[in-house]
């Protein structure tokens, strides 16, 4: 049993309006139809704290570098986030101008991001280059950037990841950390203005995908983009997207933020873990019917690869850290971890003992390591705080890459860990969220359907989690191939309703006449019959 956290102080709810109400107080939305209809005209420039000096800057050298013919080229990132962001930028500008290119770094012999490397391996390939626009990169590139500064190259930053002690020198910065790396490319393109007005609102079906793969928080802008996205991926025009989703057995107009973050997500990704993530952005862009065929097939199979390469490495990284797991930090390093999939296993170690964790793929020289955090641990402020042990080092509060000389990877080792100590051990108890609890007698399909007014739902506008005590047990049984999930019926008045608990298989009811419930609450669709039902989130009798 986890902590729970009642949110509301109001224990009372005797109707649907006063929970409705309740959950809109918690959110602290105001504007209520603003909320419920957003519209692309709220997604206005000022409220991103992205710089409008700097977005005029841009467009300016854009339209230079059109009017004398130079070459520009996209530099994107390899996962969802950089080739969404890359599509939607490199998709404007060639709406307008050919000369331009997209280009995305291998993760394997180049890195992330604008490094020298990857400034010497694009000139090789675009020997005329006079401007490199970067997307979901670059705020702490500062050193390849004045490399490119002196190949005669401009480069504009956009980027949304939390910036050093230092800008770069770059021509300008459009840089927010209020948005993905593809929303900042939306709005970019759209101040552009190369495009209608509706094939620019049709590129949020991109910034829709990166911003729910990326975890960013739902709210504000990110949750219009996603609302609005959500509405052109349903009607989505783009034959590779449309291939994706037949393969994995998803029909378009059903999908949501589940399909996006664990189904079609993934897939995009897998290129850029395994391959290189320039299959995924021809996916994304080609308009070939037999091309998309073969490249969707491809991102299909190279998932499965993927999957049980996660499987395999997190199976050996638990087994390793079974004697020595008592810091308050996890830190493993292995010289079979892929540096695509670290990531990966750093979330199902964090998943699995709740503490921020480390991966490092170990290489001879250079290695790379992938971090991921838990509520209340800046991950990439505290692998800064050690920043003398590594070579580099960005991300988010919740997640971080980084790389560092292997023969120091004892020193960082140690270092990092004397910094962890320093985190408060209350944050290591898992915690529970509850809106608010409510009687059994107003879990129905009434309720159901208000609620679903909040979605789309995800991290920072979770969906609402209830709380109802002495709920009446009819039966219950243990369900999937190894019993690992649970089924009860409950009695809510004069019906019998069905709960759902997944990977709480072990739960032993026998003779538990009742029991108080956690849960949010679900629509049940098998074939044309919907049923109400519970998704269980903890039990205590």
């Amino acid at each position: 049993m986890k902590k729970w956290k009642v949110l509301s102080i109001n224990t009372e709810f005797s109707s649907e309006d006063k929970v409705i109400k309740e959950l809109y107080n918690l959110r602290k939305i105001s504007d209520k139809e603003k909320f419920i209809n957003p519209s692309v005209s709220d997604l206005n420039i000022e409220n991103t704290l992205i710089s409008k000096k700097e977005i005029k800057k841009t467009i300016n050298r854009i339209e230079k570098a059109i009017k004398n013919n130079e070459k520009i080229i996209v530099l994107g990132d390899y996962d969802v986030d950089g080739i969404c962001a890359s599509s939607i930028l490199w998709e404007t500008i060639y709406s307008k101008y050919k000369n331009v290119f997209p280009y995305i770094p291998d993760r394997f012999s180049e890195g992330y991001g604008i490094s020298k490397k990857t400034i010497d391996n694009l000139l090789k390939k675009h020997p005329d280059t006079k401007l490199i626009i970067t997307v979901d990169n670059g705020i702490v590139a500062s050193r390849p950037i004045k490399y490119a500064k002196e190949k005669s190259v401009d480069v504009i930053i956009t980027d949304h990841h939390l910036a050093g002690d230092k800008l770069p020198e770059a021509y300008a910065i459009v840089h927010t950390t209020e948005l993905c790396g593809a929303g900042v490319a939306w709005m970019l393109a759209s101040k552009l203005q190369f495009e209608t007005d509706e094939r620019i609102n049709e590129k949020l079906e991109l910034a829709a995908l990166a911003t729910v793969t990326d975890l960013v928080p739902l709210t504000g802008f990110n949750r219009i983009i996603l609302k609005l996205g959500l509405n052109e991926l349903r009607k989505t025009k783009r034959v590779g997207l449309l291939e994706l989703l037949k393969l994995a057995r998803i029909d378009n107009k059903n999908l949501g933020v589940y399909e996006i973050g664990y189904i079609i997500g993934p897939r995009l990704n897998a290129s850029g873990r395994l391959e290189h993530a320039m299959e995924s952005l021809r996916l994304i862009c080609s308009s070939d019917k037999e091309y998309v065929k073969n490249a969707a097939l491809l991102l299909e199979n190279t998932n499965r690869r993927r999957q049980q390469m996660v499987i395999d490495s997190f199976q050996h990284a638990k087994l390793s850290l079974m004697t020595k797991n008592t810091n308050k930090i996890i830190l493993i390093s292995h010289e079979s971890y892929s540096e695509g999939v670290i990531g990966l296993i750093s979330s199902k170690l964090v998943e699995h003992f709740y503490k921020p964790a480390i991966t490092i793929s170990l290489k001879e020289k250079i290695s790379k390591g992938s971090a991921r955090s838990i509520n209340g641990v800046n991950i990439v402020e505290l692998l800064r705080s050690v920043s003398g042990t590594l070579s580099e080092v960005g991300g988010h509060p919740m997640a971080a890459g980084f790389s560092l000389e292997t023969e120091r990877i004892e020193e960082f080792y140690l270092a990092l860990n004397k910094e962890a100590e320093k985190i408060p051990d209350s944050l290591f108890e898992r915690e529970l969220k509850v809106d608010m609890e409510i009687p059994p007698s107003l879990i129905t399909e009434s309720l159901y359907r208000k609620i679903q007014e909040f979605s789309p739902f995800g991290m920072g506008n979770p969906e609402p989690v209830f709380l109802s005590k002495k709920m009446k047990i009819v039966s219950y049984k243990k369900i999937g191939n190894d019993g690992s999930h649970l089924k009860i019926l409950v009695k809510n008045g004069d019906k019998i309703m069905e709960a759902i608990g997944f990977r709480m298989g072990e739960i032993e009811l026998e003779e538990k006449k009742e029991a108080d419930l956690v849960f949010t609450i679900d629509m049940n669709t098998w074939f044309d019959k919907k049923t109400l039902q519970l998704k269980l989130k903890d039990i205590n009798f």
